[in-house]
């Protein structure tokens, strides 16, 4: 039994692999002509064809999203999201999460891979986290998008959360940005990602469901740079007692019992 469930498994990495570069070269066409359109019209073009891809192909692999919101959420209203990070799966997550326009921030080194670097270009704000001074450019490139009425999408992990706690430790710069251009913080919680695909084999990737939770919008009125920790300590205690009380299955159990 154990090298039938080896096979399958293999079986439908490769399936899955094969329907997203599918996928990806379906869409490519319409990305390369978004992007002759600049970086505001052309790049919200190419998130919308981003979600297609993440239609298509979390239908074809067998994967069920489903977005819950604990308050009503305004797709028209500007936000900074940040949500936990916790799989390689959370990416695909995202797109089908967020149907409004957005720009996230992710790893300059996914930039590197053939065709899909060039998507990945066009649709997301590069971060390298080992250098300074792209971050310092980074930052610079989320707040311009803000003043363009676009919303930001930050994992504030900065890096997959590789405990068994809810979440590891967040870094200032979601919540500072926050502070600096006045924009509120919308938290979501990714529930599922963890059972699609761990973090320690790819082989471990499987279809079923997956959730996505919008909790209430955070307001930073008022708010000033001292403030930065005060804020980062109160989002990350409100996602943390919700992962806790929606039982994600990465916590340590003694923490979720009751």
């Amino acid at each position: 039994m154990k090298y039938v469930g080896l096979t399958l498994r293999l079986i439908y990495f490769f399936y899955a692999l094969i329907m997203f570069i599918l996928a990806m070269f379906l869409v490519l066409p319409f990305v390369i002509i978004g992007s002759l359109f600049g970086k505001i019209p052309g790049g919200n073009f190419i998130y919308w064809m981003c979600c297609i891809w993440g239609d298509l192909w979390l239908f074809a692999i067998g994967i069920y999203h489903y977005n819950y919101y604990e308050v009503p959420h305004d797709k028209k209203k500007q936000f900074i999201f940040v949500a936990n990070h916790i799989s390689y799966f959370d990416a695909p997550i995202i797109v089908k999460s967020l149907r409004q326009p957005v720009r996230i921030l992710g790893r300059s080194e996914m930039s590197k891979v053939p065709f899909f670097g060039f998507i990945y270009r066009k649709a997301i704000v590069t971060v390298d986290r080992s250098s300074t001074k792209n971050r310092a450019r980074s930052v610079r490139v989320l707040k311009s998008v803000l003043r363009k009425g676009i919303s930001i999408f930050i994992f504030p992990e900065g890096t997959l959360n590789e405990t068994r706690m809810p979440l590891k430790e967040f870094y200032d710069g979601a919540f500072r940005i926050a502070i600096e251009t006045q924009t509120p913080i919308k938290p979501i919680l990714f529930l599922d990602s963890f059972k699609r695909l761990h973090y320690e084999s790819l082989l471990s990737f499987n279809p079923g469901r997956s959730r996505s939770v919008f909790l209430d919008e955070i307001s930073v009125e008022g708010l000033t740079s001292k403030d930065v920790n005060s804020l980062k300590q109160k989002i990350f205690m409100i996602m943390e007692q919700k992962l806790i009380e929606y039982k994600a299955s990465w916590i340590e159990k003694s923490m979720t019992v009751g």
